[in-house]
Formats: C-alpha cells, structure tokens, sequence
C-alpha cells in the first residue's frame, strides 16, 4: 500500500522520482525548515521484537502469523511526523496559514472565509491560506473531507493523489495512502490525476484504488454516509476498512493471517463498536476478540 511523502521522507525511503515530486509541493520548503529542529530531538528506544514476543506470550502463543495495520517499527517515522506538525504550527500561523485537523474519533465542522463549509472526517486534516484566500480559494487536504462550496472563483483541492476542481457544489475527497475516490453529491467536479482529466456529475465517483482506476454511480443522498456516523465501503479491500475502524474508534487493529486485500462491501456504524465488528466480521465469516484497547480479527476456521 502506498505510503505518503513525508512519513517515506522521515523515514530516507523516497525514490528519485518520489523525493523530486515532494521537492514540488507547497509544504515542502517548511519541512525543511522544521526537520532541522526535529532531528535534534531524540525518542526513547523501543525494542519491537520484544514487544512482540510479549504480546504473544500473554495470548497464550496460540500460533498462526499476526499483522498489526500499523508495524511497529515504522512509529519512529510517525513520532517524527507529530514532531513536524507541532513545530509547523508557529511557522504557519506566520504565513497566515489555518489548519484544521480531526483526531481518531472525531468528526469537525468548519466554514472556510467565504462561508463555504467543510467536514473533516476521523484522522484527517485540511490547511489553507486565509491571507490569500480571496485570490485563491486552495484548500490542501489529508484524509477525507465532505465539502459545501459556495458559488465563486475556482475552488481546489489538492491531495497527493491529484487535485479536485469546482466552482461551486459539494462533493466528497478522500485520499489515503493508494485510495483517492472524488463523489460529486451536486453540481460539477473536475478531477486531476497523474495527468488525466475527468469530470464528475452529481452521482458519480472517481475510484482510484491500489492503482486501478474506474468510475461509478453512487447512492442517491445529500451527502456521504460517514456524515451522518456510518462508514460505508464498495468492493474495498479489507486493510482499508479495519484501519478506517481503527480511526473511528482510536483502537488498535491487528489480523491474524487474513488476506487483507479480500474486497469488502458493507457499512459500519460509527458509535456502537459491538455492532460495527459484527458489521465488518459477519460478510467475511471472521470472528474476533476485544482484549482492551485492542481487537484481533481471523477467521473462524482458524481456530
């Protein structure tokens, strides 16, 4: 699954390609200015093959291969981006830049200078330029924002997928990791991706995922499902759903020899966590276990 820029860029794993594309972005040149502070700083060490082993020993080592969605050797990387994201917020306050960010659980509500409205899904953050806004209605975006756009100039959105173009509508964006789907909900959207254009009527999707891009009718409704607490997949593989209900419900996600890229179609809700692993575990024939802050899926044949 593709990762994003700046946490392969923490982590020294950009390509030649991929380090002269993120060389490109507006937000680059403050990384920079904040990975020098950054790298002076220094994290306690963890050892994650211990950790592993003890996690296993206290569920009795019952075998099989575990995944964990989020590896733990990659959180120095992650430790590093939270470093970035506080150190950018005096360097942005003084460029007149505003972000707006939604932690896991969360779903935030804002209107933007020219009275447009965005809602940020769980996990996700947008920055824009409230000085130059007039001029340019730019909003950049991480994660899943649903937006309400008033009528005027042009108003983009730009992710690291491509970028989104309206004049006035409301549609929704999500980019993570390999997955960039634009739904258009009224009006007319205009999508840019790896330079190829396509335009978007009210109740059609633009679906890149993992590489394969199409186009599809979505379900008739004012607005997406998560909006109104409910999470709901077309033919998206299963890493992507148990992440998106790691988010929704800040838990940890682990699977124990499932093929995480088994297409799933359904919907979860976003408040009650018992209904939403029968939810995700019933279509798959999984079963699961809550142990705390975590939950093991795997399938039922397993054990």
């Amino acid at each position: 699954m593709k990762e994003n820029y700046l946490a392969k860029w923490l982590n020294n794993e950009l390509s030649e390609e991929e380090l002269e594309a993120f060389r490109a972005t507006p937000g680059f040149r403050s990384y920079e200015k904040i990975a020098a502070t950054a790298s002076r700083l220094e994290g306690p060490a963890f050892d994650a093959d211990t950790a592993l082993e003890h996690l296993k020993t206290k569920r009795g080592g019952s075998g099989g291969r575990v995944v964990a969605l989020r590896p733990w050797h990659r959180w120095a990387g992650v430790a590093a981006a939270l470093v970035f994201l506080l150190g950018s917020t005096f360097y942005f306050m003084s460029r007149k830049e505003t972000t707006l960010e939604a932690g896991y659980t969360q779903h935030i509500e804002t209107q933007l200078p020219d009275a447009s409205e965005v809602m940020l899904n769980a996990g996700s953050e947008i920055t824009y330029n409230k000085k130059d806004w007039d001029g340019h209605r730019r909003v950049n975006l991480q994660g899943e924002a649903f937006f309400k756009v008033a009528k005027g100039k042009t108003f983009t959105v730009e992710t690291e997928a491509g970028e989104v173009t309206v004049l006035g509508t409301q549609f929704n964006v999500l980019q993570r990791g390999g997955f960039f789907v634009v739904s258009c909900y009224e009006g007319l959207v205009r999508v840019d991706h790896a330079g190829r254009s396509v335009e978007l009527p009210a109740g059609t999707s633009f679906r890149l995922v993992n590489g394969r891009i199409s186009q599809t009718e979505i379900p008739a409704a004012s607005a997406p499902s998560w909006t109104r607490n409910e999470s709901s997949f077309r033919s998206m593989p299963l890493a992507f759903v148990l992440q998106e209900f790691e988010r929704q419900y800040a838990i940890e996600v682990e699977a124990a020899d499932l093929n995480l890229d088994e297409l799933y179609t359904g919907t979860f809700s976003n408040t009650n966590m018992n209904l939403a692993l029968q939810s995700i575990s019933a279509p798959l024939e999984l079963t699961y276990e809550v142990h705390g802050n975590k939950v093991l899926f795997y399938a039922k044949a397993a054990r």
